[in-house]
């Protein structure tokens, strides 16, 4: 019979779509706040591998990733995708939301998405809050899986979870 243990604490990484700067930066501000120092920020990408969100946001669509200087518990994902979505609301115009933030985690063996929505490849976290393991990790890369969203296939964004890996990494030395 395997001991059990404590987990290790995981790395809080989050995605934006959006396509006015100004709903990012303060979106940005407010999870800065909550959550404490960002430690990595990716270049701001294109969003244009689907059209999921073209009819609620428009045109022109951008991505951005950051992580967190401070570790967090992979039980708090539900608590914080629940604060995600109330900052979304937050930041909403005429109950119109201007931006996505998908928080998610990442250890040195994969990358973690919390989402609203249950399939088949994720498991319930709790509070109505399900968790998909979005990439793992092996060879000294990240590497997608079939359900894998198609930008997360990216060797763009392989290369920024490979770039955080390597923070969290030393963070845990």
């Amino acid at each position: 019979m395997g001991k059990i243990k404590a987990c290790d604490p995981v790395k809080l990484i989050i995605g934006f779509i959006f396509n006015k700067q100004d709903c990012f930066i303060a979106a940005k501000n407010i999870l800065e706040k909550k959550f404490g120092k960002i430690d990595f920020e990716s270049q701001t990408l294109p969003f244009n591998l689907t059209d999921y969100y073209k009819k609620e946001f428009g045109n022109n669509l951008k991505r951005s990733f950051v992580s967190f200087s401070r570790l967090i518990n992979p039980e708090d994902l539900p608590k914080i995708k629940i604060a995600s979505n109330k900052i979304e609301e937050r930041l909403s115009v005429e109950k119109k939301r201007r931006i996505n933030i998908d928080p998610g985690y990442l250890e040195l063996s994969k990358l973690v998405l919390a989402t609203t929505k249950d399939y088949s490849h994720r498991i319930y976290l709790g509070g109505g809050i399900y968790g998909e393991v979005t990439l793992y990790y092996r060879n000294a890369t990240f590497i997608a899986w079939e359900w894998t969203y198609p930008d997360y296939k990216t060797d763009t964004y392989i290369q920024i979870f490979n770039q955080i890996r390597g923070i969290y990494a030393k963070q845990i030395k």
